[in-house]
């Protein structure tokens, strides 16, 4: 089984905004809504970091 980068970045995304909630906000309701703003965050940036790298090689 093969898995692509942007794939990995999903995985690593979402279990590193699992553990992010979990451990920095006390209540349920923030520790969803903290882990799904690193979610958005792990993923958006990694885009931007994508489209900067295309930039820089063109």
């Amino acid at each position: 089984m093969t898995i692509s980068h942007f794939g990995a970045v999903l995985l690593f995304s979402l279990f590193t905004s699992i553990v992010f909630g979990i451990t920095q906000r006390s209540e349920p309701r923030m520790m969803i809504r903290f882990g799904a703003f690193c979610f958005a965050l792990f993923v958006g940036g990694t885009i931007v970091a994508s489209w900067a790298m295309w930039l820089i090689k063109h």
